[in-house]
C-alpha cells in the first residue's frame, strides 16, 4: 500500500478517535444533578405551572436567558429599537365567552351549568326579548308549527327532536326511522327554519333529564372550548352563526310562567295526535352572551452559537417551555416532565457545548437553541419561527426536539432503558443512521420506533414542534419516553423524574447533535416518507 495513503489513514484516524474523545469528554458533562438543579426552578409552585403567556411562563423565560448568556451564548432575536434579544416575541389571539347568562321569572341561570349554547353568537349587552312557544319548531308537507305564528324580532321556543306516536314511530316518517328533524344537525335546521320565520333567537327545549342532562352540559361545555383556542392571528368571528340556547323544561316553564308539567304535557299532545298544537303560550326572557377579545403576549428563547468554518448551516435544537399552567380546581400542573425535562436539557446540551467552545472546540456549524411557547395551545411558538425564521430556513440542517423525556410509559415500566425516537427517517436516511451510529458509541439504549410508524393512532410526530419544522423539508428527531398517568395532571412534579434515565437521553441528543455540526457534509434530504 501506498505510504502517503497509509500515513493519511492513520492520521484520518487518529483525528476521528480524538473528536470522539471530544464528544464523550464534553457529553460526559451533562449530569443528572444538573438538570435536576434547572428543574425544581422551571417546575416550581412559584412558576404557576407556566401557562402560555403567564407571569410564570415569562420567568421560566428569563431563567433559561440568564443561563444561555451565561454559557456565552449569543441573543438571536431583535427589539423593535434594533437591540439584540433572547426573546423573539409574538401574540396569540383569542375570543372567549365572557358573561353569559339566561334571565326569567327572577331567576338567573348560569351557563355550562344550567344549560349550554349551540353554536357561536354575540349579545353583548343585556336585551329582553318575548319569546313565543312553536312545538318542535318544524315545517314539513302538510305539518307547520309555524302555521299563523308572527315571530318577527322575537324569541322561540321549541322542542328537540320531532312528534313520536306511543307506538315508536315518527309521525313525520311514517317509521320507526328519524327524519332530518331529528338529525345530528337537526337543531341547526330548526334554527334556519326560525331565523327564516324572522326568530332573533332560538330556544331548544332538551329532553334529557337529571344525571344525563348534567353530563351533556358537561360535555357540551367542553366541545364550546373551541370557540376559545387562541390563535396566531386575529380573530374574525361571524356573530350571525346559527346557534340556540338548549335549556331544560325548568327553564322553560320560568320563561314562560307555567309549569314543567303543563309544558311537557302540550309536548305529549302533539306526539299523542300527530299534529301541531293550536296553543301558542307567550313568555319573556333577558338574555346575554358576550364575546370578549384577549391578546396573549408571549415569547420564543432563542439562543444562538456561532461555528466556526460552516457558520452559516444551523442546527436547531428545541423544547417547549410553556404547560397548562393551573385546573379551574386551582390545583397548579407544574408540567416536570411537559416540558420542564426538554427545557432543562436544552440547557445542560448548551453549557456543554459552550465548554467545548471555550476550550477551543467549537462547532463547525452553527447551532440555535429555541425554546418555544404556545405548544400545548397548538404548537404556535414553532409555527411562529418557521414563518418568521431568525436564520434561513435553507441553512438549517436539523431540529432535534425534546418533549417528555423524564418518565416511563407503561409498556416500558420494566424496562427504563428506552427512547422513542419519531421522524429520524422520514426526511433524510443520514440523519437516522447518525441517530443509531451515536446510541450505539455511547448510550447503548433501546431506540423505540413504534410512534413512528405513520399507521399509529397517536399520531405524535404531528403533536410536538419539530412537526413545524419537518413540513417545510427540514430533517426532525423527536425525542420522548411516552405518556404517563400525570400527563397534563397535577402530578407531574419533579419528584417523580428519573435524572439518571433522562441524563443519558441528553447526551444521546449531545452526541448526536456534535455529529451533525462537526461533520464535513451537510445531510441531505432523501427520504420523504409519511
Amino acid at each position: 500500500m501506498n505510504k502517503n495513503l497509509i500515513g493519511g489513514l492513520l492520521l484520518f484516524l487518529a483525528v476521528s478517535a480524538f473528536a470522539q474523545d471530544d464528544a464523550a469528554k464534553y457529553g460526559g458533562s451533562i449530569s443528572p444533578a444538573d438538570l435536576k438543579k434547572h428543574l425544581v426552578i422551571i417546575a416550581a409552585d412559584s412558576l404557576e405551572g407556566r401557562d402560555t403567556g403567564s407571569p410564570g411562563q415569562k420567568k421560566a423565560a428569563e431563567y433559561v436567558s440568564k443561563y444561555f448568556k451565561e454559557y456565552g451564548l449569543q441573543p438571536a432575536a431583535t427589539e423593535k429599537d434594533g437591540s439584540k434579544s433572547f426573546l423573539q416575541k409574538y401574540n396569540l389571539y383569542k375570543r372567549s365567552w365572557g358573561e353569559v347568562y339566561v334571565k326569567a321569572g327572577n331567576k338567573t341561570y348560569e351557563f355550562n351549568k344550567d344549560f349550554y349554547l349551540n353554536g357561536l353568537l354575540t349579545i353583548p349587552e343585556e336585551i329582553t326579548s318575548s319569546v313565543v312557544t312553536a312545538g318542535y319548531g318544524i315545517e314539513d308537507k302538510e305539518y307547520s308549527d309555524y302555521a299563523n305564528l308572527d315571530l318577527k324580532g322575537k324569541s322561540v321556543l321549541i322542542y328537540e327532536g320531532e312528534p313520536k306516536a306511543a307506538d315508536g314511530k315518527y309521525w313525520l316518517s311514517g317509521s320507526q326511522e328519524k327524519t332530518k328533524w331529528s338529525a345530528t344537525v337537526g337543531w341547526q335546521t330548526k334554527v334556519k327554519l326560525a331565523h327564516e320565520k324572522g326568530a332573533k333567537y332560538v330556544f331548544i327545549v332538551t329532553d334529557k333529564t337529571g344525571e344525563d342532562r348534567d353530563k351533556e352540559i358537561r360535555q357540551r361545555a367542553v366541545m364550546s372550548r373551541r370557540f376559545n383556542a387562541p390563535t396566531l392571528k386575529p380573530v374574525q368571528e361571524n356573530p350571525q352563526n346559527i346557534a340556540a340556547f338548549v335549556i331544560s323544561p325548568e327553564i322553560a316553564a320560568q320563561i314562560l310562567n307555567t309549569s314543567a308539567q303543563k309544558l311537557l304535557k302540550s309536548k305529549s299532545e302533539i306526539d299523542k295526535s300527530g299534529k301541531p298544537s293550536s296553543k301558542k303560550i307567550n313568555g319573556e326572557v333577558s338574555l346575554k352572551a358576550q364575546r370578549v377579545s384577549e391578546t396573549i403576549e408571549t415569547e420564543n428563547v432563542a439562543a444562538f452559537m456561532e461555528g466556526s468554518d460552516k457558520k452559516e448551516e444551523v442546527l436547531v435544537i428545541s423544547a417547549h417551555l410553556d404547560h397548562i399552567g393551573i385546573s379551574p380546581n386551582g390545583e397548579i400542573n407544574n408540567g416536570a416532565d411537559d416540558d420542564g425535562s426538554g427545557t432543562v436539557s436544552l440547557l445542560e446540551i448548551a453549557e456543554a457545548f459552550s465548554k467545548a467552545k471555550a476550550d477551543g472546540k467549537g462547532p463547525r456549524r452553527s447551532i440555535l437553541f429555541l425554546n418555544v411557547t404556545g405548544e400545548e395551545k397548538g404548537l404556535f411558538g414553532s409555527e411562529f419561527y418557521s414563518e418568521n425564521p431568525l436564520y434561513p430556513l435553507k441553512n438549517t440542517i436539523a431540529n432535534l426536539n425534546i418533549d417528555m423525556i423524564g418518565r416511563v410509559d407503561e409498556a416500558h415500566k420494566n424496562d427504563h432503558k428506552y427512547v422513542y425516537l419519531i421522524g429520524s427517517d422520514k426526511l433524510s436516511s443520514k440523519l437516522h443512521e447518525i441517530s443509531e451510529e451515536a446510541n450505539k458509541k455511547y448510550i447503548n439504549y433501546k431506540l423505540d420506533y413504534t410512534f413512528n410508524d405513520p399507521k399509529d393512532p397517536n399520531r405524535f410526530y404531528y403533536r410536538s414542534d419539530h412537526y413545524n419544522f419537518a413540513k417545510v423539508g427540514i430533517p426532525v428527531i423527536f425525542y420522548f419516553t411516552g405518556v404517563h398517568e400525570d400527563y397534563h395532571r397535577p402530578g407531574d412534579d419533579v419528584e417523580k423524574i428519573l435524572f439518571d434515565k433522562q441524563s443519558e437521553i441528553v447526551k444521546l441528543v449531545f452526541y448526536t447533535a456534535w455529529d451533525l455540526v462537526n461533520r464535513e457534509e451537510r445531510i441531505v434530504v432523501d427520504s420523504h416518507k409519511e
